[in-house]
């Protein structure tokens, strides 16, 4: 009788192939199926060839040859296809058997199907794989949350394909109850989009405000990686930098400046708005692909609106000293609102997360992986009921040796009319967070003027509400206090 396979994958692309070559690369039997089954035979003639992995041309087959409890993994594109297929496998599963999303599912999709599939006797878990194909061949980021009874069945073949940190500790461990991984690969996401826009906007002052050539800030770039910045998309930026087209000139000043979108970094976003959570650098990350993509209008604007004439004469070499610390700083700012946005959900969803081992999934494969993350699990390990990463004592002591670099970068930008809404997004953040005192009173003495809202007072206790007949003809009706 043949050998039945420990596990079965559904969506044949390039991550699903590379996920389904590591796991048989970890000494897993894997069968695989693909809605168009030219793919199936395409992959077993080529990349599968020799190895263990059954190729199967149905639903029933791919079934039908798994060890139980089956284990079925979709790797399919996110929305409808994802329930699409649950439906389509439903009449060939049995009690106790899991499917396993393995796309970029929205979490409240991930919680309904997670309630609606145990309610029929079978365990779900969706999980975030973050990595891309390299890291889907050699070792993603993986961030499983869903069914909890799953997780034994999953857990030596998921931990087995994980990328390690240098003891050997896997990038992959339980994140928490029904949508828990896609929310954590979701925010995931968001702060990759943060990362982005600030190497980007980093990218922007080297060349528009120092003049500098593609080689130079590679050559800056480079170094920067050997330091407190050192993670792969400061290595990736080195790398495109340097990059050459055919007729010798950089590639990267021949792509056009228009940034696309899959969703993930907008979910972040509105979801830091339904839990009010000021996950600004983050939303100022996806208002800037937005604007970048109104290429046409752009161009047009800027034949008829002017700014300052760019000019830097200050030392070139210090600038670019003032300019890794504030990348730096304006990093632990959008981890800072990150971490901030996953407390408040867990609290919203009570997933219990355990904000040192979310850092400890995101230090190898994924694609934020830096070593800045260790110091992140380190803050979490040693005060686990940590508000706010900069209240850190390793990182409120970045900060502040950052901080006249950080402002100096920022104001030097603003005043040569550079676009850098990352940057004073997270200076402002910064401000903000310390101040003892913002101008809320007046924001509320406006809302009760207008709308009779009410207001509490510094010489009363919190949650006593007050209203004033600001005009004498208002009368003493007062709004509903609340908070959404």
């Amino acid at each position: 009788m043949a050998k039945k396979a420990d596990i079965g994958l559904i969506g044949l692309a390039v991550m699903g192939e590379n996920l389904v070559l590591n796991m048989e690369s970890k000494g897993f039997t894997v069968a695989v199926y693909n809605r168009t089954v030219e793919r199936v035979e395409n992959f077993m003639k080529g990349r599968a060839k020799g190895k263990n992995i059954i190729g199967t041309y149905s639903l029933q087959e791919l079934v039908d040859s798994l060890e139980k409890p089956r284990r079925v993994m979709l790797m399919v594109k996110a929305g409808k296809p994802v329930d699409d297929f649950i439906e389509l496998l439903l009449p060939y599963l049995e009690k106790g058997d899991i499917i396993i999303d393995g796309g970029n599912s929205h979490f409240p999709d991930t919680i309904r199907r997670t309630k609606y599939l145990e309610r029929k006797g079978l365990l779900f878990i969706g999980t975030g794989v973050s990595g891309g194909e390299e890291g889907a061949l050699r070792g993603p980021s993986i961030m499983p949350g869903g069914s909890p009874d799953a997780w034994q069945y999953v857990k030596p073949i998921f931990q087995a394909i994980a990328a390690k940190v240098d003891d050997g500790t896997p990038c992959c461990e339980w994140v928490g109850n029904d949508g828990a991984g896609h929310f954590v690969k979701m925010v995931h996401n968001g702060i990759e989009y943060g990362d982005m826009q600030l190497i980007s906007e980093t990218y922007q002052i080297m060349r528009n405000l120092l003049g500098m050539s593609a080689d130079e800030m590679h050559e800056v770039f480079k170094k920067w990686n050997t330091r407190d910045l050192n993670s792969y998309l400061i290595e990736i930026t080195a790398d495109i930098l340097a990059y050459k087209d055919s007729d010798g000139k950089p590639l990267v000043d021949k792509i056009l400046d228009t940034a696309g979108q899959k969703g993930t970094g907008k979910w972040t976003s509105v979801e830091a708005l339904d839990l009010g959570i000021p996950l600004t650098l983050i939303s100022e990350a996806v208002f800037a692909r937005c604007l970048s993509a109104m290429k046409d209008e752009r161009v047009a604007a800027s034949k008829v609106l002017s700014g300052p004439k760019i000019k830097f004469e200050g030392d070139k070499n210090q600038f670019l000293n003032d300019l890794e610390k504030a990348l730096y700083a304006s990093k632990i700012v959008s981890y800072a609102q990150g971490f901030t946005l996953m407390r408040a959900a867990s609290e919203e969803y009570k997933w219990n997360l355990n904000y040192g081992n979310i850092a400890l999934l995101w230090r190898n494969g994924c694609i934020i992986r830096s070593v800045f993350l260790g110091k992140i699990k380190e803050a979490f390990d040693k005060n686990p009921d940590l508000t706010n990463l900069m209240l850190d004592p390793f990182f409120k002591e970045k900060i502040e040796n950052a901080q006249e670099s950080w402002r100096r970068v920022v104001s030097t930008a603003v005043l040569n009319g550079i676009w850098i809404p990352a940057f004073s997004t997270a200076l402002n953040y910064f401000d903000g967070y310390r101040a003892d005192r913002l101008p809320a009173n007046l924001l509320q003495a406006q809302r009760d003027y207008f709308g009779a809202h009410q207001y509490e007072r510094i010489d009363r206790p919190r949650g006593e509400f007050f209203h004033t007949n600001w005009t004498g003809r208002g009368g003493e009706t007062a709004s509903t206090a609340y908070t959404v």
